[in-house]
Formats: structure tokens, C-alpha cells, sequence
């Protein structure tokens, strides 16, 4: 690129004077001769073609990532829906000869008082599945009233008993391990005495 300039120190004040029959360049002829002399021009198309090429690397690593996440949820899903049906097959599993025995007591044709025997025999098979499971029932009466574990369904006036502690369990409350399945149904004793004193 040609441009005459002046030789002549310019008068203060005044502007540098410059030949204008000096003409500019055409762009693209600017454009040619940067890229002969190994410069890209600003904005130039391999600049352009070089974000391109990293905008798809980061569209298809995108891509990539969404589907393993997608592929991760569903195993997950899969997973816990294994999980679940294990577990539950292996509970129903252990409460199969205690349906087995309701059914041959439904069949037997004894007294009343074989049939109560019978029954409390599966009771007891019951149980000791529940302890195996770590299901413990609460203690209820004769214990002070702990609404954490009893829910009062009212109140029974009890001089044998102290004031505030359960007289009757209506329905038992259980545990597994320190988590509270149900809490026990009780009514509450009420000691006048004991509060008159």
C-alpha cells in the first residue's frame, strides 16, 4: 500500500499534508497480499471456519453427554425397580406358609377350639417371620403414654395404674429397627387419685 506523504515539516496547528491522487488499495487486493505474507486478516474466513469447527465438536459432545445421561436414568430406573421387586418377592416369599396354613385352617372341619389353637399357631409362625424382618412390636400397656409411639383413643379411669400410663391396647403398634411402621392404637389410663394426691 502506497500513500505519498509530504516531506515538508508541517506548520504547527496544521494537519500533515498527504497526496490525495495517492489512491487506497481495492480491499480484496489488501486482503491477498496479508494472506501472502502470512497473516490472517481480522474476521477472516479461516478464523470463521475454525469456530465452526469448534461449535460441532461441542454440538456433538453435547449430544454424546445428553444420551449417556439418558442412558444412565433409565438404567437407574431399571435398577431400583429390580430392586424393589426382589425385595418384595423375598417378604412375600416368607409369608407364603402362613397363607398356606389360613387356607388348611379354612378347610378343617375341627372344633372350635382346634381351630383357635390352630390359628394362634400361625399367629406365632407370623411373629417370629417379623423378628427375623427385625419388626418388633411396641410395648404398650402397663407403659407411660409416648405419643412418638401410641396414639390415645381416649381416656379410662384406672386406680390400679399410674396416671398418664396405657391401660389397653386396641391394635399393637411396630417398629422396624428405630422406624416407626404404626404407631400402637391405646387408651390411656386417668389416676384421680393419684392427681388428688
Amino acid at each position: 500500500m502506497k500513500v505519498k506523504v509530504s516531506r515538508e515539516p508541517a506548520a504547527s496547528g496544521t494537519a500533515a499534508n498527504i497526496d490525495p491522487a495517492a489512491e487506497l488499495p481495492p480491499p480484496d487486493e489488501t486482503v491477498a497480499e496479508a494472506q501472502s505474507a502470512g497473516q490472517a486478516p481480522a474476521g477472516g474466513q479461516t478464523e470463521i471456519d475454525q469456530l465452526k469447527a469448534e461449535r460441532d465438536q461441542l454440538l456433538d459432545r453435547l449430544a454424546r453427554l445428553q444420551a449417556e445421561f439418558e442412558n444412565a436414568r433409565k438404567r437407574a430406573e431399571r435398577e431400583k425397580t429390580d430392586f424393589r421387586d426382589h425385595v418384595t418377592g423375598s417378604v412375600v416369599e416368607q409369608f407364603l406358609p402362613v397363607l398356606d396354613n389360613f387356607e388348611l385352617a379354612l378347610k378343617s372341619a375341627g372344633s372350635e377350639q382346634q381351630l383357635r389353637s390352630g390359628v394362634s399357631l400361625i399367629v406365632k409362625q407370623m411373629e417370629e417371620i417379623l423378628e427375623k424382618m427385625q419388626v418388633r412390636v411396641i410395648p404398650a400397656v402397663g407403659e407411660t403414654f409416648d405419643p412418638r409411639v401410641h396414639e390415645a383413643l381416649g381416656t379410662v379411669e384406672r386406680d390400679d395404674l399410674p396416671d398418664h400410663h396405657v391401660a389397653e391396647e386396641i391394635r399393637r403398634g411396630y417398629k422396624i429397627r428405630e422406624k416407626l411402621l404404626r404407631p400402637a392404637l391405646v387408651r390411656v389410663a386417668h389416676n384421680s387419685k393419684q392427681i388428688s394426691e
